[in-house]
């Protein structure tokens, strides 16, 4: 996916504030920060929505979850909480075509959604 902005952002096509990487995931800061802590975590591997999801997958959406309390430890919001939130499609919000998990913190959220 050469024309993918997540995809460039892997493959240091474009800069970002990167967090935490490994050899499967990649998380970054979001540039339109919706709370004090707002992460993008990303699979290395392009799959556009969770509607996209294979079972070739399996692996690297396990360790994707795996990676997102080991991310807010290391952002210092593991103890307070976090929220994350993963969109699916235009009706969604999603506005980059790559699959995303969102990981909010650093605020109380209450319990609202949306």
């Amino acid at each position: 996916m050469d024309n993918c902005l997540f995809c460039r952002i892997v493959k240091r096509e474009i800069p970002s504030k990167i967090v935490y990487e490994d050899d499967l995931v990649l998380c970054f800061q979001d540039i339109a920060p919706k709370a004090p802590v707002h992460l993008l975590l990303i699979p290395k591997v392009h799959v556009a929505s969770l509607n996209d999801l294979k079972d070739e997958h399996k692996d690297v959406m396990a360790h994707l979850t795996m990676a997102i309390p080991q991310v807010a430890e290391k952002m210092g919001i593991k103890e307070s909480g976090y929220r994350v939130v993963v969109n699916c499609g235009k009706d969604s919000g999603q506005e980059v075509a790559h699959l995303h998990y969102h990981i909010l913190g650093g605020r109380s959220f209450g319990n609202t959604f949306g």
